[in-house]
């Protein structure tokens, strides 16, 4: 039997004592404290709120949809405790995602359905995929409508930071239709680029209704904060 890691102890002792219900209503404490465990020290953004906005988001979209809650939620969860950023060692195998399912007994179907949903849900430039299932799209629905908007702003400018990235920087232009190695190797752009290269165009690539209709607000929000913040670097408020 391969080694239980810290990330699996932990999802352990949680179930111990009241349970852990991967597919209640509600997302349970001891799942809160399960995520929180792992993104405890993140402050790039992919933190245990992001996952939490996800979560209600995704079961939002769902219920519109009429997907299937219990691998919207489960998805929702585990989207990013194998993210290629944050862990990149389990990233190819899914290891944390796999370990944690296959402690809490979901059986080996979903957990094929939402390992897929996982490696599917990821913005990748000129290579993101459309997912294959209803589930999948929305849980790519929450997930990217997490990265726009006023969220979307603050996070941006968050993972700037913890990645020691500028600002803005007029000298330094954004690079459009990069390929998925292309954009995860873009290590000297700026945030206000970002907005360019990624988020604005997320909009268009909304798969659902209700992740469509959400995102259209936060459109416009990022829009105005952008046309404000070159105001303001012009001088010119």
């Amino acid at each position: 039997m391969p080694e239980t890691t810290p990330l699996i102890k932990a999802a352990l002792n949680l179930r111990v004592g009241a349970g852990f219900d991967v597919y209640g209503e509600k997302m349970t404490d001891n799942e809160k404290r399960f995520i929180k465990s792992i993104f405890s020290g993140d402050s790039s953004g992919h933190d245990y709120y992001h996952t939490i906005r996800v979560y209600k988001l995704a079961t939002k979209i769902a219920k519109q949809e009429n997907a299937d809650v219990k691998t919207v939620r489960l998805a929702a969860l585990l989207h990013d405790v194998d993210d290629i950023k944050l862990s990149p060692d389990t990233y190819a195998t899914k290891k944390n995602a796999v370990d944690f399912m296959t402690i809490n007994k979901i059986d080996g179907k979903r957990i094929e359905a939402v390992c897929k949903i996982i490696d599917e849900v990821s913005f990748a430039g000129a290579d993101s995929v459309v997912p294959d299932t209803i589930e999948g799209k929305c849980v790519q629905d929450a997930d990217r409508l997490d990265a726009i908007g006023a969220i979307g702003i603050a996070r941006t400018l968050a993972y700037g930071g913890s990645r020691g990235r500028k600002i803005y920087d007029p000298e330094i232009k954004p690079k459009m239709g990069m390929n998925k190695e292309e954009y995860r190797n873009n290590q000297d752009s700026t945030s206000i680029n970002h907005f360019y290269e990624k988020l604005l165009l997320l909009k268009d690539m909304m798969n659902t209704t209700e992740g469509k209709k959400l995102a259209e607000h936060r459109q416009v929000v990022m829009q105005e904060f952008l046309n404000e913040f070159m105001l303001e670097w012009e001088g010119k408020m």
